[in-house]
């Protein structure tokens, strides 16, 4: 496979028809090298318009939604980040291109521990990857709050206030809410100490995120 070329053509063809036009996440998505970060028995999908798959029920997110997200958050170098969810690390290592720290949470220890390895090479220092809990996640990072940017890295029924109460005023945090077949990218912003905007920016589907409350089913 022509790697440079396949990666040329993800972003040609896959990533600016999703209405990604800022220059300056394209030129990082055609630096930073995603295929090492998919594993290495899934090198072939490695530009695939697909979510890629990590194992134990995980994946990584389409080329397309990684790169919308990052448009969308506007990350300034000065700036901290807080992702949940890991998964490859490629994410994080996209933010951390953007952003003075990184915080990704991760519940899996073994992919917290290959996406450390797949970070280092890269030479990505200024990213760490928390072990925690599968219940954690929902719970954030309250000892390094507040932060600049959330980064929900996958799927959740609703977002709990406590991740928007670790945001700055001003700060930005995306998830993907909502449930199969219809979910839905959203953008949230801290607009004061107690007042929020919400915007929506499009429809995808995403893997859940674990430890987060589903809403109650009844059955008759």
């Amino acid at each position: 496979m022509n790697t440079e070329l396949a990666r040329f053509n993800m972003i040609e063809q896959q990533i600016r028809p999703w209405e990604v036009l800022d220059q300056a996440v394209l030129s990082l998505l055609a630096t930073v090298r995603r295929e090492d970060f998919v594993p290495p028995a899934m090198k072939a999908l490695a530009f695939v318009d697909t979510q890629v798959p990590l194992g134990e029920g995980q994946a990584m997110l389409e080329p397309k939604v990684e790169a919308r997200l990052l448009q969308e958050l506007q990350v300034q170098r000065h700036e901290r980040v807080l992702e949940i969810g890991t998964g490859s690390g490629f994410m994080a290592a996209l933010l951390a291109h953007r952003a003075m720290q990184v915080y990704s949470l991760e519940c899996r220890p073994a992919l917290a521990t290959a996406a450390r390895a797949s970070l280092a090479r890269n030479g990505i220092g200024n990213v760490q990857v928390v072990d925690v809990s599968a219940a954690a996640g929902a719970q954030g990072l309250p000892g390094e709050a507040p932060f600049d940017v959330i980064v929900l890295s996958g799927s959740v029924a609703a977002l709990p206030r406590a991740l928007l109460a670790q945001l700055k005023v001003g700060g930005r945090l995306v998830a993907v809410v909502g449930e199969e077949p219809i979910m839905r990218a959203r953008l949230f912003t801290r607009a004061g100490e107690a007042a929020y905007t919400e915007t929506d920016l499009f429809d995808t589907v995403a893997p859940r995120l674990e430890g987060f409350a589903e809403p109650t089913r009844f059955h008759f």
